[in-house]
């Protein structure tokens, strides 16, 4: 099998428990996702199978939550999944005061990511470092975000807000609700959150494990995107029969007016093939391809 899977990753289960679920439905090794999903979290988890699994740093960046932000609580996760750290009303809080503020995350911002996540600090996780009593000064880190739309609020002792995020790679949704309720003055955390696109994959075409349970049940057809289409963002360059040889040798190509950066490589022999990805650099007499990850 190759290919990517764009699985729903329902709530409860943690990315990696849904690696393993795939891993021993489809009956392969050789699978990896795209992006960590917290347990609270559900919506897309792009998955590669086989040989793919070297191009998931190629998928698409741009990422688009379904985030709902509770003001007047403070947790140590920044979600409803850690201790609460502070409880209070904010019923004065209004949809305006927040609409001021919101504009002020857009662009390229600096955030901390929350204590509870994956990134490594001396060879272990920040959530294992925080289980164990031992919290860290994170370094902070630029992220992008693209979009911020407002789809409901609700008023109350402690008001939601439904928002709708369009961010960058690394952008932590957690460490937007955290510091927006900081922002504000009132605290907030995240309580609840839906990934509704990543990896250039929607939730409207994603299938969940029951459902991909059945198809292998019944033999039918595993719904895997072909690599050529999952990259299909990226520059295409076709090679010959000849200059396939010297590609599946790992030799730099001297070739014309190829577009700069990094490009995908299919074959010009027969259906279209993805035999890897290359970069592309600029030289004095033209450009140069230079293998990145060669598919045999």
């Amino acid at each position: 099998m190759f290919g990517f899977l764009n699985l729903h990753k329902p709530l409860h289960l943690t990315s990696h428990d849904c690696v393993a679920k795939v891993r021993r439905l489809l009956r392969q090794k050789r699978v990896g996702h795209g992006g960590t999903l917290d347990p609270l979290a559900e919506g897309v988890l792009p998955l590669a199978v086989g040989s793919a699994t070297r191009l998931l740093p190629y998928l698409p960046g741009v990422k688009q939550y379904q985030a709902v932000i509770r003001f007047g609580v403070r947790t140590d996760s920044d979600d409803l999944a850690g201790d609460v750290l502070e409880s209070k009303n904010v019923s004065y809080l209004t949809l305006a005061a927040v609409e001021q503020i919101l504009p002020t995350f857009l662009g390229e911002i600096e955030q901390i990511p929350p204590q509870y996540s994956a990134i490594q600090v001396n060879g272990k996780r920040l959530y294992e470092l925080a289980r164990a009593g031992i919290p860290q000064a994170v370094p902070s880190r630029m992220v992008t975000i693209n979009d911020l739309k407002i789809l409901g609020w609700r008023s109350g002792n402690q008001p939601e807000l439904d928002l709708q995020v369009t961010c960058g790679e690394g952008t932590y949704i957690r460490a937007l609700a955290r510091d927006l309720g900081d922002r504000l003055g009132t605290g907030a955390t995240l309580a609840g959150l839906v990934r509704q696109q990543s990896g250039g994959m929607a939730l409207d075409n994603s299938v969940g494990l029951t459902a991909l349970e059945k198809i292998v049940a019944e033999e039918e057809h595993i719904p895997l995107i072909p690599p050529q289409e999952a990259l299909s963002h990226l520059p295409t360059v076709q090679l010959n029969s000849e200059l396939e040889k010297r590609w599946f040798h790992g030799q730099r190509l001297l070739l014309p007016d190829l577009p700069v950066g990094v490009v995908l490589i299919t074959s010009e022999l027969g259906p279209v093939k993805c035999l890897g990805v290359a970069l592309v650099t600029p030289e004095d007499h033209g450009t140069v391809l230079r293998p990145k990850v060669v598919l045999n």
